[in-house]
This record gives C-alpha cells, structure tokens and sequence, in this order.
C-alpha cells in the first residue's frame, strides 16, 4: 500500500465513531494473531470443565485475587507473562 493510500484509510477511519473505531481496531489486531488453534481452544475448554468441577465437588482450591496477582510479582521475569507498565508505577494488571 503507497503512502498515500495509507493515509486516506486513515482519514476514512477516523471519520468513524468511536465504536466503529474500537471495533475496526479490535479486527485489525486479530487479522495480525493468523488462525485460531482449535486443539488449544478444545484443550482449554476441558481445563475449564474440570476445574469447576473440582470446585463444584468441594475438592477445588481457590486464591484470592490480591494473592494471585502477588504469586504472579514473585515470580522470576521470565516466567511472569506480565511485563512493565509502560505508565510506569509496577506492573500491568
């Protein structure tokens, strides 16, 4: 795309409300993540059901969010899936 078509696409979408604006955003970063895995989707669905169950039965153990997000602090950088706020101030919640 020339330069000059990039900037009238941008020119048109910034002609478009808010929520088409956040709606056009939204399918533009999920155009860049490629297809979906459909054995991660299945796989996660099974984990969901399990733990619920788990929970359902009594045997399940829960965290309280405040502790959940320490753990996640503790943890060494390059296990923490949680990078720098980049406002600065800690880390992204």
């Amino acid at each position: 795309m020339s330069s000059a078509s990039f900037k009238e696409a941008l020119d048109l979408a910034l002609e478009l409300s808010a929520d088409e604006r956040a709606a056009l955003a939204h399918d533009l970063l999920v155009s860049l993540d490629g297809p979906a895995d459909s054995d991660a989707a299945q796989a996660w669905e099974a984990e969901i059901t399990r733990r619920l169950d788990e929970l359902e039965r009594g045997q399940g153990q829960t965290v309280d969010a405040d502790e959940a997000l320490r753990r996640i602090d503790n943890k060494p950088p390059a296990l923490n899936a949680r990078g720098p706020d980049p406002r600065g101030g800690g880390r992204l919640v």
